[in-house]
């Protein structure tokens, strides 16, 4: 048996809420810095560079991309924020994987739907690339969104039974 690994690295589009966020936290500073000129004006300036470089951190964790890495049969998920620290999201074996669909497959939209929890770990837009896979994870039924490409796709086919994989019709 040869050894399978593959890395693939999705970024994630950033949608009108993230822009409105990132407009939201601008504002917000400059309200801290207007409110504290008024009130406390000697310690005005130093509370509004940290509110600033609070805000340049959050902003920064508006930008991430997301890293899959598949060996032998085992699935990882990364994030990376603002292409600086990376954390993991996800871990598990695809032949745990009760389904793995598109995501717009209308055979199995009741039984992702029945998930407790719904995790987007693709570009956030909904594409021929887009699949969902449900498992369980961390005592939870959880149903994730990736975006694998062929070779990834697949090498992740061949670790699912038949009954499990259903590609794009």
């Amino acid at each position: 048996m040869q050894d399978v690994f593959m890395e693939q690295l999705i970024k994630w589009q950033n949608t009108p809420s993230d822009r409105l966020k990132k407009a939201g936290l601008i504002l917000a500073v400059l309200a801290i810095f207007f409110l504290t000129m008024a009130i406390i004006p000697a310690f005005g300036v130093i509370v509004t560079m940290l509110a600033g470089f609070g805000a340049y951190v959050l902003m920064g964790r508006l930008n991430k991309e997301f890293e899959y890495s598949f060996t032998n049969g085992e699935l990882d998920i990364d994030v990376i924020y603002n292409k600086s620290s990376r954390k993991r999201i996800f871990n598990g074996y695809v032949r745990d994987f009760e389904i793995m669909a598109h995501v717009n497959d209308p055979d199995h939209k009741n039984s992702i739907a029945s998930a407790n929890e719904h995790h987007d770990y693709s570009s956030g837009i909904t594409s021929d690339r887009s699949y969902v896979f449900l498992t369980n994870y961390k005592s939870k039924r959880v149903s994730i969104i990736m975006e694998p490409n062929d070779e990834m796709l697949a090498a992740m086919a061949k670790a699912l039974t038949r009954r499990k994989f259903h590609p794009k019709k």
